[in-house]
C-alpha cells in the first residue's frame, strides 16, 4: 500500500520542515520509494528521510534496532550521524534520517555475495536479541485479511480458499518444525539491499520477527540459498510458498496501489497453485 498523493506532499514538507530544523538543508527532495512509508533523499544535505504515519508506530522499534545492529558490524545503513538518532515528529508522521549510501554501478550482486551478507545480518541479529513477533504472527495478519471479505473484496472465493489453507497450513508447518530460531529481518528480497561502495547493505527493518533463517532465504533469489549453509530444503520450500501467499494476499487489499498489483496478484495465484502441487507431491496435506 503506498501513501496518497495528498499524503505524500505533506510528507515530503514535514520530512524537509525537520532536517531545515536540525541544520540539514532541504531545498529539495527526490521520492525514492513510495509504500507504506516514504523514503526521500533530501538535496543538498543528501540526507534520506524515511517518512511514516503515526499511527504505525514502529520508528522507535526500528531506529533502536538499526543503532545496534551498526554497533554489532553487521551491513546495515546507518542512521544519520549529524544529527540525534531518534525519530522526529511532524504533521502527523513519524521521521527518521538515515546516512545517504550511493549505489554502486552496475548494481550486480553476486548470490555468493547476498548469502554472504544475509549470514553476517543474522550473526548480529542473534547477539541483539530484542522482543519481536514470530512468523506466525505475520502469517496471522494475511490470515485475518483473507477472511475479512471487507479487506479483500475482489478475490474470488476459490482463491481465498486456497489462499487461506495455503497461510493456515504452512504457517503451522513452519511454527511447529522445530529446529533453530532467530530475529530475522523479515522481508531481505533484493529491493531492502543497497549495492555500495561498502558492499551490500541491508534496509527497512520494520518487517523483523522471529522464525528460522529458511523464513528469510525465501525472500530472496532462489541461487543465494545454494550460498548459505545448514539450509533446511523442504522448510525452504515451504517458506517460499508461505511469503508468496502472504504477497498475493497483499495485492488483494482492497487499498493496495501497487502498479499492476492485480494482475500479479492473478498471476500468483497460479503459481502457488503449481508450487502446491509440486510440494505436496511427496508430502501428505498440512492440516
Amino acid at each position: 500500500m503506498t501513501l496518497r498523493e495528498s499524503e505524500v506532499a505533506r510528507a515530503v514538507a514535514a520530512a524537509r520542515s525537520i532536517a531545515s530544523s536540525l541544520g540539514l538543508a532541504a531545498a529539495d527532495a527526490v521520492v525514492l520509494h513510495n509504500s507504506n512509508k516514504l523514503t526521500l533523499r533530501l538535496l543538498p544535505a543528501d540526507v534520506v528521510a524515511r517518512v511514516a504515519p503515526r499511527a504505525h508506530q514502529i520508528a522507535e522499534f526500528e531506529v533502536g534496532l538499526a543503532r545496534r545492529l551498526a554497533e554489532a558490524g553487521c551491513p546495515v545503513v546507518a542512521l544519520d550521524p549529524r544529527v540525534e538518532p531518534r525519530v522526529h515528529e511532524g504533521d502527523g508522521f513519524d521521521i527518521t534520517l538515515w546516512t545517504f549510501c550511493e549505489p554502486v554501478t552496475p548494481q550486480e550482486l553476486s548470490a555468493a555475495g547476498y548469502a554472504a551478507a544475509l549470514r553476517r545480518l543474522h550473526a548480529g541479529m542473534r547477539e541483539v536479541g530484542v522482543p519481536a513477533p514470530h512468523v506466525t504472527d505475520r502469517v496471522g495478519q494475511a490470515q485475518r485479511f483473507v477472511a475479512d471479505r471487507d479487506h479483500t473484496p475482489a478475490l474470488a472465493d476459490a482463491d481465498r480458499e486456497l489462499l487461506g489453507d495455503t497461510l493456515r497450513s504452512l504457517g503451522r508447518m513452519v511454527g511447529e518444525r522445530g529446529g533453530a530460531e532467530q530475529l530475522l529481518h523479515g522481508e531481505p528480497h533484493p529491493g531492502n539491499v543497497l549495492v555500495t561502495r561498502d558492499g551490500p547493505l541491508f534496509v527497512d527493518f520494520e518487517t523483523c520477527c522471529r522464525g528460522p533463517v529458511e523464513f528469510d532465504l525465501a525472500h530472496a533469489p532462489e541461487e543465494v540459498a545454494e550460498h548459505y549453509p545448514g539450509v533446511d530444503r523442504e522448510l525452504l520450500r515451504a517458506c517460499r510458498i508461505l511469503v508468496l501467499a502472504m504477497v498475493t494476499t497483499w495485492r488483494w487489499e482492497r487499498d493496495d496501489q501497487l502498479p499492476d498489483g492485480r494482475r500479479l496478484g492473478t498471476e500468483w495465484l497460479g503459481r502457488i497453485r503449481e508450487e502446491l502441487d509440486a510440494f505436496r507431491g511427496g508430502h501428505p496435506p498440512v492440516t
